[in-house]
């Protein structure tokens, strides 16, 4: 599979601090990726960022579609057009609806991860990504002309499908094409364009919430189909995953791949050895598991890997995300914000957390993810209890000091949330499986995760609603539970992924090092001889 390496420079072209490493010492391309900095990375391959940027639109798509529904319960025109008349004169969407629309997208999410892995592995991903996209354009149109809270939530359904698949889609192509240094920051990008999302429904809701016509949550709905567009017109123009092309033998189209996201100053010697760095990735993993169903994630070490991925997902539900985020905006009103005011603080929340989001590079490249991880997840577990312990006054409502107090801790929630547990669950998700399942373990870690957020969905309205539980900030007491037990898993289970190869990490699950010893654990190379011979010898033994 490897071509011969010529070791004539190019005239003129200036040498990077990988090709000069490379010249003076025999280590492989991994070792010296992970010793320079991130914006050598990013000069040595500057388009890693743009087009992981491109396929992560989607993940903005669905962050946008979660965000716009949740903050409608808060929306006057939308509460006047679907909701109850209340005894005071105002608006109510039953909970029962929420529920059911909250469900919709968590519901189709569960059927397009679990569905789109297949697609991604005989198709690849532009191809896929593409279809998802067009499938996008078509199914706006049933949310924007939808009559009834049945039809709307109909479409939800079809169109969280959609979600799921580009869920996937964006932190699987970025934990493909990117260089070691850059991984950790280019995975967490998913959760910034969730953020991102966010942020723009907030911003759309806070501009159309003293709008009384239907153009209030019609507008919103529109705006989606932006995202396809744009996608669209510029994916012919990505390369391809490299590791997915190698698993199908295209290996010239995937140096030509690695190429088109280099910079033009790295050298053929470079991009042969980085071909080489997936090559021989993808033969010890040919050699340490025969097959890709779905099955195997729950086979030998790939179980761990699975459990891993599935857990750190679904803490994003069971730290509070629903809460704090999906359903701020109408707890601020609850709370006794005016509507306007409501959404100017969800606004806030989303604009603290992109900040955050995007202080993530600066944090990765400095810290490990195990202690970022397991810091920031106390931390914001803690700020769950305060937020419950203030709405304990019997004459809370009458002490607007408490609601503005839990505001504050709110957004303090949303900076810390977003800056270490949010961002790590996609780089955790991008580099613990094995490159040959990442697709289906990632799918089967967004299903679950999916399931959980829908237990969350029919729950939480009937804790925030007046006419039900009416537990406003006492929900916090719920999630931080849910959340220390978070905390107790990360400490035994959670291990230190930064700065490996993706052959290094299958390296440290077969051998089964325990988690905390993840850090500090010492490849020895020839274990990878030992290794395939040793998978070989089963595998003949076996037959």
């Amino acid at each position: 599979m490897k071509d011969t390496i010529s070791d004539e420079k190019s005239a003129g072209v200036q040498e990077t601090a990988i090709e000069a490493a490379l010249g003076h010492d025999p280590v492989t391309l991994a070792r010296v990726e992970k010793e320079i900095g991130v914006l050598e990375a990013i000069r040595t391959y500057p388009l890693e960022v743009f087009w992981c940027a491109v396929f992560c639109l989607g993940v903005v798509m669905a962050g946008y579609d979660g965000q716009i529904i949740s903050s409608f319960y808060a929306l006057p025109a939308f509460q006047k057009r679907f909701g109850n008349l209340q005894s005071d004169g105002t608006y109510q969407i039953a909970a029962s609806w929420q529920t059911a629309l909250g469900m919709g997208s968590p519901i189709g999410q569960v059927i397009g991860t679990l569905g789109i892995a297949w697609p991604l592995e005989w198709y690849g991903r532009k191809l896929t990504y593409s279809v998802v996209c067009v499938g996008c354009i078509g199914l706006i149109f049933m949310q924007f002309f939808a009559p009834s809270l049945g039809v709307l939530t109909a479409g939800e359904i079809l169109a969280g499908i959609l979600w799921g698949c580009m869920v996937l889609i964006g932190p699987l192509y970025a934990s493909e094409v990117a260089q070691i240094k850059l991984r950790g920051i280019l995975t967490a990008m998913s959760n910034l364009s969730f953020v991102i999302g966010q942020f723009v429904a907030n911003g759309v809701s806070d501009g159309f919430a003293s709008n009384s016509t239907e153009w209030a949550y019609k507008i919103p709905f529109a705006i989606q189909w932006a995202w396809p567009v744009i996608i669209l017109i510029l994916l012919p123009f990505a390369p391809e995953s490299p590791y997915w092309l190698v698993r199908h033998e295209r290996i010239d189209d995937a140096r030509k791949a690695i190429r088109q996201i280099a910079s033009k100053s790295v050298s053929d010697e470079i991009i042969e050895e980085r071909l080489n760095l997936v090559v021989d990735t993808d033969k010890l993993e040919r050699e340490m598991e025969q097959t890709t169903s779905y099955r195997d994630i729950f086979k030998g070490s790939n179980l761990r890997r699975t459990e891993i991925c599935s857990i750190v997902y679904i803490i994003q539900v069971l730290c509070g995300v629903p809460f704090a985020m999906n359903y701020s905006t109408y707890f601020f009103e609850l709370a006794g914000f005016a509507s306007s005011r409501a959404f100017d603080l969800s606004l806030g929340s989303t604009a603290i957390g992109f900040v955050a989001t995007l202080l993530t590079g600066v944090s990765l490249s400095y810290i490990g993810r195990r202690p970022l991880y397991i810091t920031g997840l106390t931390f914001t577990t803690i700020l769950l209890f305060i937020i419950g312990f203030l709405d304990i006054p019997s004459n809370y409502l009458s002490r607007p000091s408490l609601s503005q107090t839990q505001a504050a801790l709110m957004l303090i929630w949303s900076f810390a949330y977003q800056l270490t547990a949010g961002a790590l669950c996609f780089v955790l998700n991008g580099e613990v499986p094995s490159t040959k399942l990442r697709s289906k373990t990632i799918a089967f870690a967004t299903a679950v995760q999916a399931l959980v957020f829908i237990a969350a969905t029919v729950a939480l309205p009937y804790m925030l609603n007046p006419e039900n539980g009416n537990l406003r900030g006492k929900t916090g007491f719920i999630f931080a539970a849910f959340s220390s037990v978070c905390c107790v898993w990360a400490f035994f289970r959670l291990p230190e992924t930064a700065n490996r190869s993706f052959e290094e990490l299958d390296i440290m699950f077969h051998n089964k090092v325990p988690t905390r010893k993840f850090a500090n654990y010492v490849i020895d190379y020839s274990e990878v001889k030992a290794l395939t011979f040793e998978e070989s010898e089963s595998e003949k033994n076996s037959v």
